[in-house]
């Protein structure tokens, strides 16, 4: 049997019968010269680094227009490093799933070094070293939404966050405040050059993340644990930027039968597994094949060529174009429709959900019809053509194991961007109205119906309870709707009532839906939806049929 720390190039030819290709490059010449110079480093070491960023360095390693690899440092669990990384001599499998079935396997070893960021101090001390090292071009980030978060809605610290804020950078242990404390190394090492680079999938995420970093440094600033230089050097975007980027690749968690099949071929380190903080992992990273990566070019510090690997480097506006175009029309809110209906109609993949040919005119609706007309095309690439894909050939890849549960956690959090956005082009456009939208008040009308229940449960289109996915405001929505019967026994005017206030939530909805004709076409779909089981796919197909 075959494992990933073996001497690969004494063992290649039973790595190529296996149908594994090979890093053709010297692997240990890479670590030397990343050792000594680094260029790259990366914060969140899960499934995405593994199915973008990882392969875009091993890529451009390949290509020879680099001799660096890429570090990758992890806050959250870093149990991913000890459990993942560590035992493989930081290499893993990346599988393309292919929409034929087959599989395309490569060893990805562009891994230089992998920092757990837990209670053992010498990894921060070692990323310490690097961040002082004037050849550190670029840091990115998949370190999700939340984790950009320090404080609450009524600007209050996050409870993990409030000894960072007093503690300064001797008590950084989120993803945010290490990196702000890495940037004080920085600034004290001669206020180097940086470009921190978020690719998590949320818009103008390099603003975001630029606002955390300041905030946190000017806690430290105002307590007197960093000197006021340190934000003027933060604020310099002759020193440090933060660029916007779009990227773009579904990438579920590990499948097991994709590990059955690796082991089929003689791989032994083929068996997905939880970390001890519960992130799903394996000793491979399972994707499909298409990817985008859109990067506003503004690097100080300069860069790797990024766009030899296939990155597409573009100025603000045309990143902006690309990533609202994606995350608010053309897969984003395709994803979430197709997940909420996934979970009400018991399909266990989203490969499933889109056999449906409701639920395929329901998407096809949503994105040709009420969506493309608000998009602007960001001129890299046509909307049109990445959404027939989406539709055509990305969701309906039967190799890919993504679940509607996956894709619908955190849905309240998700909804202002994938379709309130839409919403309110639809509001200000002179040409346009929200009375020809259907698609998406019968989305939101599902999500709500999906809600009903109680402990955390929904309940499905059959009437089982059905275990929702975490999010922040899901026990507050479950206590406005749980009186709502599923009978048919709602009557509209008693159920307009109960949604009232969740309709007027502009923190959901981006606008007051009940100033909009959408609230009485939630209202109507939502009361058809509770006629009983069977009620959700009659009121479906019904619409659907309509189109």
């Amino acid at each position: 049997m075959l494992h990933l720390s073996d001497d690969i190039h004494n063992g290649s030819a039973a790595w190529q019968k296996a149908g594994v290709t090979l890093p053709t490059y010297d692997i240990e010449a890479m670590r030397q010269a990343t050792k000594h110079s680094p260029t790259w480093v990366h914060f969140g070491a899960g499934n995405l680094f593994r199915a973008v960023h990882a392969p875009i360095a091993q890529n451009l390693l390949e290509s020879g227009a680099t001799d660096r690899g890429i570090l990758v440092a992890e806050s959250f669990d870093p149990a991913i490093v000890d459990q993942a990384y560590t035992p493989f001599d930081d290499r893993y499998l990346q599988v393309i799933l292919r929409a034929d079935g087959s599989m395309k396997t490569s060893l990805a070893a562009s891994v230089a070094g992998a920092y757990p960021l837990g209670e053992d101090p010498k990894p921060l001390h070692d990323l310490r070293l690097v961040f002082r090292n004037p050849s550190l071009q670029m840091v990115t980030t998949t370190i999700t939404e939340k984790g950009y978060a320090l404080v609450d809605s009524q600007g209050q610290p996050l409870p993990w966050i409030a000894p960072e804020f007093e503690g300064g950078s001797d008590k950084a242990k989120s993803a945010i405040a290490v990196i702000t404390a890495l940037l004080l190394e920085r600034f004290k090492a001669g206020a180097l050059p940086l470009a921190l680079v978020s690719t998590d999938n949320f818009s103008r995420n390099g603003e975001r993340f630029g606002q955390a970093v300041r905030q946190m440094a000017d806690e430290w600033i105002g307590r007197g644990l960093a000197e006021k230089g340190f934000g003027d050097y933060l604020r310099d975007k002759n020193k440090i930027t933060f660029p916007l980027t779009m990227i773009d690749r579904i990438t579920p968690n590990p499948d097991k039968e994709v590990g059955r099949r690796l082991k089929a071929l003689g791989i032994a380190d083929a068996e997905p597994f939880r970390t001890r903080g519960g992130t799903a992992m394996a000793p491979y990273a399972n994707t499909e094949e298409t990817w985008y990566w859109v990067v506003e070019d503004d690097f100080p510090a300069g860069r790797p060529p990024l766009e030899k690997a296939g990155v597409y480097m573009a100025d603000k506006d045309t990143v902006n174009a690309a990533d609202q175009m994606k995350v608010t029309t053309c897969l984003n809110p395709l994803h979430t429709a197709l997940a909420v209906f996934g979970m009400l109609l018991g399909y266990p993949t989203m490969s499933k959900t889109i056999a449906d040919p409701d639920l395929k005119a329901l998407v096809t609706r949503l994105g040709y019809v009420e969506g493309l007309p608000v998009v602007e095309d960001p001129g890299i690439f046509s909307p049109k053509e990445f959404l027939r894909q989406v539709i055509e050939i990305r969701v309906p890849n039967p190799g890919l194991p993504d679940t509607p549960a996956r894709i619908c956690a955190d849905t309240s959090q998700k909804i202002p961007v994938r379709y309130g956005i839409t919403i309110s082009k639809y509001i200000r456009a002179k040409d346009l109205d929200t009375a020809d939208l259907e698609a998406i008040p019968l989305i939101i009308a599902a999500w709500l119906r999906l809600l009903i229940g109680s402990d955390g449960n929904g309940t499905d289109d059959a009437g089982r309870p059905v275990k929702l996915s975490p999010d922040p405001r899901l026990e507050e929505l479950q206590r406005i709707l749980v009186d709502i019967p599923l009978n048919g026994s709602a009557k509209k005017e008693t159920l307009t009532t109960t949604i009232k206030s969740i309709l007027a939530d502009t923190s959901i909805f981006g606008t007051d839906l009940n100033a909009t004709p959408l609230a009485d076409k939630i209202e109507t779909f939502l009361t058809a939806m509770c006629r009983g089981n069977g009620a959700v796919a009659s009121t479906l197909h019904k619409a659907a049929s309509a189109w």
